[in-house]
């Protein structure tokens, strides 16, 4: 019978996303609950967003024991997406939910297992 890993840890670029929606932060910070929400994941508080000065967007939110992170760079049309479950939860669930809503041209990303 096949070991369930201690966590899992999946890296996403999305390329090729509009620069408006980068640059949106109350988009971004509700796609974090919605992501979370279709994953199953307990989350530990609100999200916490920020524009930076450069109009890039970063943004977390913590999960019991784990977190989903972002960065958003609108002049890139990029959205770099971390997301660190434990192994019963499926992170790519949480992935969708930016495929969906963001409509990148293309996704890169990688699923390890961790610990």
């Amino acid at each position: 019978m096949p070991t369930v890993p201690a966590f899992t840890h999946l890296i996403a670029d999305l390329v090729g996303v509009s620069p408006a929606q980068l640059a949106d932060s109350a988009v971004l910070g509700g796609l974090l609950i919605a992501s979370a929400s279709a994953a199953g994941f307990t989350t530990v508080g609100a999200p916490v967003v920020r524009q930076l000065p450069s109009d890039d967007v970063t943004g977390v939110l913590l999960l019991e024991g784990c977190h989903i992170a972002l960065h958003a760079f609108p002049a890139r049309a990029l959205l770099l997406l971390d997301v660190l479950t434990y192994g019963t939860h499926d992170a790519g669930k949480a992935l969708d939910v930016f495929a969906r809503r963001l409509t990148p041209r293309e996704i890169r990303s990688e699923t390890r297992a961790r610990g």
